[in-house]
């Protein structure tokens, strides 16, 4: 799995703030109860003593040293149940004076051994979706919002096909794509007109991957290509969100062929296709555009990627945005 520096970087400053406000709690807290229970103060030395002790065994010998670790244990075990005791006799709970971390697994570092802790993983999940929810409408779109009943049921007069069945394949083949991502998974080509949930569905498949943990980035074809512009052409370019979009888990590019093309335009699309398929990196890609009006676009050597190397998906029926503006 991999995140973005922004998400690292976030993720370890929420945990840096949970861990310091949980010694700040805590400070505050032992401050309140040893100026009213005088005498935790003095179990508290106690402890520090037998601490000092254990480091004292470390010089015996060895058969010595265990008998005096296992005394001091005992000792130690209790001093802490007189403090306990002497918490609860002045109206506190027996916990009142432990750090209260958000995980105690991990004490709020995120690591435990080595290891990310679960605490982690869900955090760098929800930063990703929060960030993939502040450039779309992702939170609103799901596959169980989706709805088939806005596709004509009877099969089209030009195509033969009904609307409505072949997009309950469409919506089924998505959902399976999404529970079953991994990085090399196929990359899709959702085309056909405005208006046919071309983007519910790949906002669909985006929240479920994020949520499993993979990097997503979702945008359309002309913020992304306004900002490898801006990146390409700015002082001190370090070339971090091309390196971005071309490492990702997974790239989703809303409504290509919406952008102003330029020179510029059609490279960038072009490298970042032929880069992440010679990478095994998936991509979904959704359009208005025909095949003809792609390759008119794009040049041949776009187009020829995307037909050959994507799953096509074809949308069709009604535009849904004009069928509920008349509900």
């Amino acid at each position: 799995m991999s995140y973005s520096k922004d998400t690292l970087l976030k993720a370890t400053q929420i945990l840096e703030a949970r861990r310091s406000k949980a010694q700040s709690i805590q400070t505050a807290r032992h401050a309140e109860v040893t100026a009213k229970v005088p005498a935790i103060v003095e179990y508290e030395t106690k402890l520090s003593q037998t601490g000092l002790a254990v480091i004292k065994a470390l010089g015996m010998g060895k058969e010595d040293a265990q008998n005096y670790i296992e005394r001091l244990a005992q000792i130690n075990g209790e001093i802490q149940a007189l403090i306990k005791s002497a918490l609860k006799e002045n109206g506190y709970a027996e916990n009142y004076l432990d750090i209260p971390y958000t995980c105690k697994k991990c004490e709020d570092t995120g690591f435990v051994e080595g290891y990310a802790c679960e605490c982690r993983t869900e955090l760098l999940k929800t930063i990703a979706k929060e960030s993939l929810a502040s450039v779309s409408q992702s939170a609103d779109c799901t596959f169980e919002n989706f709805m088939l009943e806005y596709y004509p049921l009877p099969a089209d007069d030009a195509t033969g096909v009904s609307a409505q069945k072949r997009m309950a394949e469409v919506l089924e083949y998505c959902k399976c794509y999404a529970e079953d991502f991994g990085a090399h998974s196929d990359s899709l080509y959702m085309h056909g007109a405005t208006g046919l949930g071309k983007t519910h569905l790949s906002l669909a498949i985006a929240n479920v991957v994020a949520e499993n943990g993979f990097k997503v980035i979702y945008d359309t074809a002309q913020n992304i290509l306004s900002s490898l512009e801006r990146e390409k052409f700015s002082y001190g370019n370090n070339g971090e969100r091309e390196k971005e979009i071309l490492d990702c888990d997974l790239l989703i590019i809303d409504d290509l062929g919406s952008e102003f093309t330029t020179q510029f335009t059609v490279a960038a699309v072009y490298n970042i296709i032929n880069t992440r398929l010679n990478r095994s990196k998936p991509v979904i890609i959704s359009t208005n555009l025909t095949k003809n009006e792609l390759e008119a676009k794009y040049t041949q050597r776009v187009t020829s990627r995307i037909i050959g190397g994507y799953v096509s998906l074809l949308f069709l029926g009604k535009d849904i945005r004009q069928i509920k503006n008349n509900y």
